[in-house]
């Protein structure tokens, strides 16, 4: 493997295969970083098909939210490198590897940042086609991906898989269910804490991710099968499986409605990939009536919103290459 221990601006890369899925035969791998346009260095996965010859198309990754690069992004990575592709899955500011204090923030703006900042770093690369770079933002991170797509007119083809727009479920809940006084208590919440981290001089944290009491609802049980089995989802860097995020992390969220303008991803093609039986299926129903043509929403039959996450026979990825080779011809 291509790697080895490498120090930038106070990230640490590992240098053994620590992913939650099996290493191909068939890519190279290289651990790798770079900075966004704030000066974050940002920790990545660099994926690319064993002895390739021309120039590539390529295409950066990232997501769920409280996720790593060592679980879904990486597997969709690997397995799109398989099918010709350079790719390239990231860490967002903050989490992870990547750089960035305090540790386990997200930022609306900054980690839409996060994939401009993979494009330039991939599209760099002397055997990538920058002409030819797509993008996937998974779960918390298919918002994200839309938004960057709107503004980085360099992304030429864009995929949101099991996708949640996060500045509505921070500002709305679940289904738009939020009243404006349970917001309003929200923020007031989160005002207050606030002085509490100023006080103290460092930010709170919630309880550790996904530890079930009994009685969650379905999908929380469902996140939790994922992030938090050996045998599947569980990585020790991922907030999901082992940390929490700041009590503040919502704040910057919910005045931000990130998908404002996903109608100027036009005339850029859009796929959005969906499960059937997903309780997220709405954020990638109104995300697709609100973006203009080429657009399609492709919904899996049976599949729940974590089967997107790493479940091989449910992931559509011969769609996504019929995708990415049509619209990075």
């Amino acid at each position: 493997m291509n790697t080895q221990d490498t120090i930038t601006d106070s990230i640490t890369l590992t240098d053994t295969w620590d992913k939650t899925f099996a290493q191909s035969d068939k890519v190279e791998h290289k651990k790798v970083s770079f900075k966004n346009r704030y000066g974050i260095t940002l920790a990545a996965d660099l994926y690319q098909p064993k002895d390739a010859q021309d120039k590539l198309a390529a295409i950066v990754l990232s997501g769920p939210f409280g996720a790593v690069k060592e679980q879904s992004a990486g597997l969709y990575a690997q397995t799109l490198a398989e099918r010709g592709f350079a790719t390239l899955a990231f860490d967002p500011s903050y989490t992870g590897e990547s750089g960035g204090q305090p540790r386990n923030v997200a930022s609306p703006d900054i980690n839409t940042e996060d994939f401009s900042a993979a494009v330039d770093f991939i599209g760099l690369l002397p055997n990538v086609d920058r002409e030819r770079i797509g993008a996937i933002g998974i779960c918390g991170w298919g918002g994200m991906v839309l938004n960057a797509a709107a503004a980085d007119k360099r992304i030429k083809a864009v995929v949101a898989s099991t996708m949640y727009d996060m500045t509505r479920l921070f500002s709305k809940g679940y289904n738009d269910s939020v009243t404006p006084e349970q917001r309003s208590q929200a923020l007031e919440q989160m005002s207050q804490q606030r002085w509490a981290d100023a006080e103290k001089g460092e930010p709170a944290y919630g309880p550790v991710s996904l530890e079930l009491q009994g009685g969650e609802p379905q999908f929380v049980v469902e996140y939790a099968d994922y992030y938090k089995s050996r045998e599947r989802g569980f990585h020790p860097r991922a907030i999901n499986s082992n940390s929490s995020w700041t009590l503040t992390t919502a704040m910057s969220f919910m005045n931000m409605p990130i998908l404002s303008y996903i109608a100027e991803v036009s005339p850029r093609p859009i796929l959005f990939v969906h499960g059937e039986n997903a309780h997220s299926r709405y954020f990638s129903e109104t995300a697709f009536e609100a973006a203009n043509q080429p657009k399609e929403l492709m919904i899996i039959p049976g599949a729940s919103h974590t089967d997107l996450y790493d479940q091989m026979d449910v992931i559509p990825f011969d769609k996504l290459t019929e995708f990415f080779n049509a619209n990075l011809a």
